[in-house]
């Protein structure tokens, strides 16, 4: 199994509202859309809330109601079948250090999925909604195809520090795929300055995915101009 992490901790002081809720011109909001694209490859996805936390939360858990019972949510179901999760699974933490930064909230969560012995753990920031379901799947089969190949030990390969991130027009993005190794080695790495710094701190190995979906470099911080 998969574990998604999406971070929505941060205080969304550029974009002048809380950014897990914007809508703008989608029906559904950064946290619900990005929700729906981790499902694509995963069987659960803790969302990390901190500034605001009991609000988002309510207003999300609503919004996620209104979709059951609009039978928006039979593809989300269909793909889970499909990569043999038996259902869609959502927990939030509430991270209280929120304001240290979003590697606090990469380390709760993070840590969180671990606890469900993932076969890997992917890693979305809520302020890039725009990431397509199949670029996550395509992601995560990359990592199935790298931890298939490995050829070490059982035990080297539990250990085995990978992560793949993709790619756009030669431009880095999310969302980040861990393996369990290196998804260990960042929850408790203390001298690293953000979740860029972790990654490269600690991966033995780092496989770029290029991929046609813009939306993994499209950082949305500020109110898209009308």
């Amino acid at each position: 199994m998969k574990v998604g992490v999406l971070l929505a901790a941060g205080a969304s002081k550029r974009m002048g509202s809380p950014k897990p809720l914007r809508r703008e011109s989608h029906k559904s909001s950064f946290l619900a859309r990005s929700v729906r694209s981790l499902w694509a490859a995963c069987d659960q996805v803790i969302v990390v809330l901190g500034a605001g936390a009991n609000t988002v939360r309510k207003s999300v858990e609503e919004e996620f109601e209104q979709l059951v019972n609009d039978g928006r949510l039979h593809e989300d179901i269909a793909a889970a079948h499909r990569h043999g999760s038996d259902g869609l699974e959502v927990h939030f933490v509430v991270n209280r250090a929120w304001a240290r930064g979003m590697l606090t909230s990469a380390k709760l969560g993070v840590g969180e999925a671990l606890s469900a012995k993932p076969e890997a753990v992917v890693v979305l920031p809520v302020d890039h909604p725009e990431v397509d379901s199949a670029t996550v799947r395509m992601l995560a089969a990359a990592m199935d195809a790298a931890l298939s190949s490995y050829k070490g030990s059982k035990k080297d390969k539990e250990r085995f520090a990978y992560a793949v991130i993709p790619r756009f027009k030669g431009l880095r993005g999310h969302p980040l795929v861990l393996s369990p190794g290196l998804a260990e080695r960042i929850v408790i790495d203390k001298d690293a300055h953000d979740l860029s710094d972790a990654v490269k701190r600690n991966a033995r190995l780092v496989g770029y995915l290029d991929v046609p979906d813009q939306g993994v470099v499209v950082n949305r911080n500020t109110p898209k101009r009308k």
